[in-house]
């Protein structure tokens, strides 16, 4: 049997000959890294290689995911479907190793890394989500939820600002099933970090409350090992196991330096590292008596077959939560759902409600969460505005985790991150509220949820110059055009109630991507609509008001503006005009439409055309073409009620009116 220094040099070898072999990474974290790696996943880690999405394993987060040699090294040693072939295109093109991480290319990699914090953020939504549903759904002599989560992280994770946010709240909720293993090697890309990275880390998280375990030898097996087994036996608070590492272990010249961190060792120093480590093997070669040290598969497949037994004891015993938490570990909707959000849709129009979006928005969340159980709320200390809350909302706590919404505090990208992490983990589908603007604080965030396609809500209120007297710090003016430009995100900004009952639905039926919502804190007034217009809001644009014969011009509006056109179109209809309205709640739906339908609503015959929206103007002219016009926002708002705004930024029907006749040549 090899030792466990033999283990742990396959993954040095394996990191530093990918390395090489791409000419670009970084072997330094993967080779000062092994030990703890070898330990975990061979003395802990509950997992099955050849089931790598069975719902009660333990999750592993490589958080410092520049290091994710070491991640693809553990999973091809310890079986999952990650052939040597894989490793050899390191950092190549359409291979399942790219340079950092990525969820849904690799078996067994839990989520997308690499901007640092992110997957410690990541790690606590994971944590987090088993707590609430080992809550929800054990019982006393079965236990069906019951896993941990571990964490590598880095300094470069601990300097983030994301990590006091979402370490801050693990503490908090008292998530004594995630553990940190944190790669104390003072070096980053710049050197040695007592120049900018001082804080006294133990004594930070323990202010957390975290348990802290400090000074753990990272390259003694035994060291590692008994500080694990403490981590494991803690149950109420999170764990930080601070290990002491030296970066690019093995390499004899360049250990322990930024040399090592991010660039290939080089030939000559691979070779010196195979001599210092006593391998002798050739690249990307590994003995059959260190593949079976490494082989997870056996006790992967009779851990989960210890589980399903319990599951189909617990099935037995209770049979109406087996089936719910079975619908949810499979990601399916309650029987039933669809037709029931489409009938709520029906009744908002029926019901004809002038009020804000966001109002609109929190009716939407009152009538569709009771149908939907896993839906978990949230707000980073917005509630009251970005009213996300319903009549069944109950807060998860330290001492009780039963509850389906998150007090986030003001922690907007730790709220970003731990919202990914729920998702990831499965069988909750979380949302998450702030103000449009505060969007620029968990953008990276929302734009890894993009990146993996995973189904996050957001719920972004208080969406123009509209909100009024706060001022432009709380105005949104390029945030939205920011969000529809990030690929995978879907965003919708309703018009009126009915619209904004329509993206809620969608947002919920979608499975392939995020969602955001931008909301109104002004009344916005009810849109009439035929039963054809109804069905085509999902559509993501439609027309809303037409006139006889072709149309001279098309305005196209969103959310707030949307009834101005209207109210405008009507004006210059019957002044003899030939106007026409499109409404476009979600212009990522409308771009994905046939040919056919997109030249139904917008005929390229009709060239004139103005859009409209108190938002960044640039982003319309796809629609209206340079020579079209936009009634837009080209600067920052300013601090005034919002009536007075609107009129002087233009927003106004006189205006309008004016930007038409003007276009059409009086």
């Amino acid at each position: 049997m090899p030792s466990r220094f033999e283990l742990a040099n396959a993954i040095r070898a394996l990191s530093m000959d990918a390395v090489q072999k791409a000419e670009s990474g970084h072997p330094g974290a993967p080779m000062g890294m092994a030990d703890i790696a070898e330990v975990l996943w061979n003395d802990f880690l509950v997992h099955n290689p050849a089931n790598p999405g069975w719902f009660d394993r333990d999750r592993f987060v490589l958080s410092n995911g520049h290091g994710s040699m070491l991640l693809y090294s553990l999973l091809h040693l310890s079986g999952y479907a990650l052939p040597m072939e894989q490793l050899q295109a390191f950092r190549q093109f359409h291979s399942q190793t790219p340079g950092h991480p990525e969820y849904g290319d690799t078996a067994g990699v839990e989520t997308t890394t690499g901007p640092l914090g992110q997957g410690i953020g990541n790690a606590v939504g994971m944590a987090l989500a088993e707590k609430m549903l080992a809550a929800r759904y054990n019982r006393p002599g079965h236990t069906v939820i019951d896993h941990h989560t571990y964490a590598f992280v880095g300094d470069g994770c601990l300097m983030e600002g994301i990590s006091h946010e979402v370490c801050s709240l693990a503490g908090t909720l008292g998530l004594g099933k995630l553990i940190a293993l944190y790669d104390d090697n003072g070096i980053s890309i710049d050197g040695h970090v007592e120049g900018w990275f001082t804080d006294d880390t133990a004594r930070r998280f323990e202010a957390y409350g975290w348990q802290v375990l400090t000074d753990v030898d990272g390259h003694d097996p035994a060291a590692l090992k008994s500080a694990i087994e403490t981590a494991r036996a803690e149950t109420v608070r999170p764990s930080l196991i601070c290990c002491r590492t030296v970066i690019g272990k093995g390499a004899p010249n360049k250990q322990g330096t930024e040399h090592v961190h991010g660039s290939p060792l080089g030939t000559a120093e691979v070779t010196a590292a195979r001599e210092a480590l006593g391998w002798t093997h050739p690249p990307f070669h590994i003995p059959a008596d260190i593949y079976a040290g490494w082989d997870a598969r056996g006790r992967g497949a009779a851990a989960e077959s210890a589980w399903q037994a319990r599951l189909g004891a617990y099935r037995a015993a209770y049979p109406v939560e087996a089936a719910e938490l079975e619908r949810r570990m499979r990601g399916e909707l309650p029987p039933g759902f669809e037709a029931d959000a489409a009938a709520y849709v029906r009744a908002c129009q029926e019901k004809g409600e002038t009020i804000a979006s966001r109002k609109a928005s929190q009716n939407a969340i009152q009538a569709l969460a009771p149908l939907l159980p896993e839906l978990t709320g949230g707000s980073a200390d917005l509630a009251g505005s970005n009213l996300t809350l319903w009549k069944e909302a109950r807060g998860v706590t330290h001492d009780d985790a039963g509850g389906n919404y998150i007090y986030y505090g003001v922690r907007e990208f730790g709220m970003g991150a731990i919202m990914n992490g729920l998702v990831l983990h499965g069988g909750l589908r979380p949302f998450g509220g702030t103000f449009l603007v505060f969007m620029e604080y968990m953008r990276n965030a929302v734009r890894l949820a993009a990146l993996m396609r995973i189904p996050a809500i957001y719920v972004f209120t208080h969406d123009s110059i509209g909100l009024g007297e706060d001022g432009p710090t709380h105005q949104p003016v390029e945030q939205i055009a920011n969000l529809r430009g990030t690929p995978r995100l879907s965003t919708w900004r309703p018009g009126d109630a009915v619209e904004s009952a329509v993206a809620w639905q969608q947002a919920i039926l979608r499975t392939d991507g995020p969602t955001a919502m931008i909301f109104s804190r002004q009344n916005l007034p009810h849109q009439e609509r035929t039963g054809a217009q109804l069905a085509a809001i999902a559509r993501g644009g439609y027309v809303l008001e037409d006139c006889a014969g072709t149309p001279e011009a098309i305005l196209i509006a969103t959310g707030s503006e949307l009834a101005l056109a209207r109210t405008a179109a009507r004006t210059l209809n019957a002044a003899g005009r030939r106007i026409r309205v499109v409404s476009m709640p979600c212009a990522d739906r409308f771009d994905a439409q046939d040919a056919a339908y997109r030249e139904s609503v917008l005929p390229s015959a009709v060239r004139a055309r103005v859009a409209i929206e108190a938002a960044h103007a640039d982003y319309w002219y796809k629609y209206v073409g340079l020579d079209g016009r936009v009634i837009g926002m080209t600067d920052f708002g300013a601090s005034a009620p919002a009536g007075v705004l609107m009129q002087h930024y233009g927003f106004t029907q006189d205006n309008v009116i004016a930007v038409v006749t003007g276009l059409l040549g009086g």
